[in-house]
């Protein structure tokens, strides 16, 4: 059965901290506590005092004064780590924790879970060619030196930096190494830290180059690991769930999240809110607990990521010099097809080929996959189509030997939409309007991979309501566009009621698009 030593590095916070470190050893594990040395002197003579009769907790041998992106970092964990080895033979794994993180899995789920995955989990990125690294410096990190503190010593930070490149003063990367980056959240086997440590007194050349690299806690570790174990025994994440915002800071968690957070394929989350006090309650009572079936949904990141974006508009693709002088043609005429139900829009085009001899493409700039024949590859990938589009429809148009071409199009493409709408050519939308049950925005929300099947009734309580708001807002806009030639064809209508705006848009006889409007099973889900 696993045993796990918790590498605790925090500088606040006491009160929290000794309730931390009683509630995970008292499920029989054990933990190493980093108090900063730049903290308080009287909250760590509290934390100590507090649990000196604990034999499951020790102190790291050594404090270190940390500092964000510094070295210290990297030698705080280390002299946990050298202290967790000695006092902790018992031991089979390190976690690395900060006072911010709470358990979100009992004890007897943690240690299962450990004991059916043999290896080690750490996130560990090709540092150059991943894109873990989102803005700001990359090559910059490794091959200048970095001695003072970003944050606390701007000045001498950026003045030395500008002053190492105006002078050429780059250094190499250490040639045995492949550099990897990732979370600094992670868990090791006993055996790999107790190499990850020999290897670094054996090598302190790769030491001294990592002590003057910047944020060198997303590096050190993450390289080594995987210079050191084989990779089929390094699981490439993190066992700790943690979400950051647009701003790039950590998203924190509160009261009204416990039931998605145990819902997540995690073990630990961070960060919990300070003022939390119902949601750290009742994830304190959780590690301890037994017998507890935990229903894995991890839609976490989708669904924070759909949330926070409602409400957010604006132009994705600003038009190109290419396309900007380019049309589809004057005497051309677009037919688009705007319509939330795919199926329902693709049972649509099939009765119109039935019954005209229009070209008809389903959906060929939201789906992948779309039937499109081989127009030189500009319709190999969505991103081609997307940035050549009225140069991909002017191929399609010649393509098909047509001046007429019905596509279809989600009501959440706007910008083509009104991109097409602004061309010379003459184009049409018909917008169909469908009726959303819950069952149906359920599936949906699976499909899109805001839920899983394991999602609680809770979640999707609250999450429905944005749906169905977020598929009225995509009416309303396409309402506010003021397209010149825009036709409704509606659920909610009759087959009657719908065969005018359907002869309309398609410039049909009343008596086929009468048997269009009438197919039984159109709307069916």
């Amino acid at each position: 059965m696993a045993k796990i030593a918790y590498i605790l590095l925090c500088h606040k916070d006491p009160v929290a901290i000794i309730k931390q470190a009683e509630r995970l050893t008292a499920a029989g594990d054990f933990m190493v506590i980093h108090f900063d040395a730049s903290a308080a002197r009287d909250d760590y003579l509290d934390v100590r005092n507090a649990l000196k009769d604990n034999a499951s907790v020790a102190f790291a041998h050594r404090r270190v004064r940390c500092g964000w992106g510094e070295w210290s970092l990297v030698q705080a964990t280390i002299n946990a780590l050298e202290t967790a080895i000695q006092s902790f033979p018992r031991a089979t794994h390190f976690y690395m924790l900060s006072g911010d993180c709470m358990a979100i899995k009992t004890a007897e789920y943690t240690h299962q879970y450990l004991d059916d995955n043999d290896c080690d989990f750490i996130e560990s990125f090709d540092y150059f060619d991943s894109y873990w690294i989102k803005t700001g410096w990359r090559e910059e990190r490794l091959i200048y030196r970095h001695w003072f503190n970003e944050r606390t010593q701007k000045a001498l930070f950026y003045g030395m930096f500008k002053l190492q490149k105006r002078l050429g003063l780059t250094r190499k990367i250490p040639s045995d190494l492949q550099m990897m980056i990732g979370s600094q959240w992670w868990c090791l086997r006993r055996r790999t830290v107790e190499e990850l440590l020999k290897f670094a007194r054996k090598r302190p050349d790769i030491v001294r180059f990592f002590k003057s690299t910047w944020i060198p806690d997303e590096t050190f570790f993450q390289t080594l690991v995987r210079h050191l174990v084989p990779g089929k025994e390094i699981e490439s994440r993190a066992l700790t769930f943690l979400m950051f915002t647009d701003y790039g800071m950590p998203v924190t968690f509160h009261n009204d999240h416990y039931d998605l957070l145990l819902g997540q394929n995690y073990l630990f989350a961070r960060k919990i809110s300070s003022e939390a006090d119902q949601l750290k309650r009742r994830l304190g009572l959780l590690y301890a607990a037994k017998g507890i079936e935990f229903k894995i949904s991890d839609e976490g990141r989708n669904l924070y990521k759909f949330l926070t974006e409602r409400g957010r508009e604006g132009r994705r693709f600003a038009p190109r010099f290419w396309e900007t002088e380019s049309t589809l043609g004057r005497e051309r005429e677009l037919m688009v097809i705007i319509c939330k139900k795919w199926h329902v829009a693709k049972r649509l085009c099939d009765r119109i080929s039935q019954f005209t001899n229009t070209p008809v493409i389903e959906y060929l700039f939201n789906e992948e996959t779309a039937a499109l024949p081989d127009l030189g590859g500009i319709q190999k990938t969505m991103a081609k189509r997307h940035r050549h589009r009225r140069a991909l429809m002017r191929m399609l148009f010649d393509y098909f030997e047509t001046d007429r071409l019905v596509v279809c199009m989600d009501p959440t493409s706007m910008e083509l939409l009104e991109d097409f709408a602004a061309d010379r050519s003459t184009t049409k939308f018909l917008e169909v309007q469908c009726n959303y049950s819950d069952d149906y925005l359920v599936g949906h929300a699976m499909r899109v991979g805001l839920a899983g099947d394991q999602t609680r009734q809770e979640t999707f309580d609250r999450l429905l309501p944005t749906i169905r708001r977020d598929i009225e807002h995509e009416t309303d806009r396409i309402r506010d566009a003021g397209f010149d030639h825009l036709s409704v064809f509606s659920e909610t209508a009759t087959p009657e009621q719908n065969v005018q705006p359907l002869a309309q848009f398609l410039n049909i006889e009343p008596d086929k698009a009468r048997q269009i409007a009438q197919t039984e099973y159109l709307f069916a889900d």
